[in-house]
C-alpha cells in the first residue's frame, strides 16, 4: 500500500504559463507541438483554461468549444483537460496580466521528464528554494550585450597592441 508521500515522490515539477493572444484568439498553430510533448511523455497537462478580457476590463473563462466555433483550431482535443487546480482566482489574476480585448491560455503542466531527477533530489533531502524563467527576448538581449562587450574588448586590445608596437620601433 503506497502512502501519500510515495505518490508525491513520482510527480515532476509543475509549472504554469499564461499566453496572451492580443486582440484575438488562438489559431491552434502551436497545438501540435503541445500534443507532441504530451505524446512523448515529457509533460502532462493538468489544466488548460482560456480567459477573455473584455474591452470594459471584465474577465471570464471561455469554453474551448466557443474558441473553435469559427475555425478548426484543434483546441477541442483539449476539451476537459482539467484537474480543477485552476480556479476563479487564477482566472482573475491572468486577466489582470492581459490587455483588454485579448484572450489568454492558462496552461498548468507537470514536467514528467524531470520526475526521476526531482525524486532523487527529494530522497536526498534537497528542497527547491528558487525558480525562475528568463524570457527569450531578455536572453537574446543579454547575449547581444556580451557579444558587443567582447567585440569592444577585442578592439581595445588590438589598439593597445598597435600603440605598443608603434612605440617600440618594430
Amino acid at each position: 500500500m503506497s502512502s501519500e508521500s510515495d505518490a508525491f515522490d513520482d510527480i515532476g515539477p509543475v509549472d504554469y504559463l499564461v499566453v496572451e493572444y492580443p486582440g484575438g484568439r488562438p489559431t491552434g498553430e502551436a497545438l501540435p507541438y503541445l500534443v507532441d510533448l504530451v505524446d512523448r511523455g515529457l509533460i502532462r497537462i493538468l489544466d488548460l483554461v482560456f480567459v477573455r478580457k473584455g474591452e470594459d476590463g471584465s474577465v471570464a473563462a471561455v469554453d474551448i468549444v466557443d474558441l473553435s466555433r469559427d475555425m478548426d483550431t484543434g483546441l477541442t482535443a483539449f476539451e476537459g483537460a482539467t484537474s480543477g487546480l485552476l480556479g476563479q482566482d487564477d482566472i482573475e489574476e491572468a486577466g489582470q496580466a492581459i490587455g483588454a480585448g485579448s484572450t489568454a491560455a492558462i496552461l498548468m503542466y507537470e514536467n514528467r521528464w524531470a520526475a526521476p531527477f526531482a525524486r532523487a533530489l527529494r530522497r536526498n533531502g534537497a528542497r527547491l528554494v528558487a525558480v525562475g524563467r528568463i524570457p527569450v527576448q531578455d536572453l537574446v538581449a543579454a547575449l547581444d550585450a556580451v557579444e558587443a562587450d567582447v567585440e569592444a574588448g577585442a578592439e581595445v586590445e588590438a589598439e593597445g597592441r598597435a600603440e605598443t608596437g608603434a612605440g617600440t620601433g618594430s
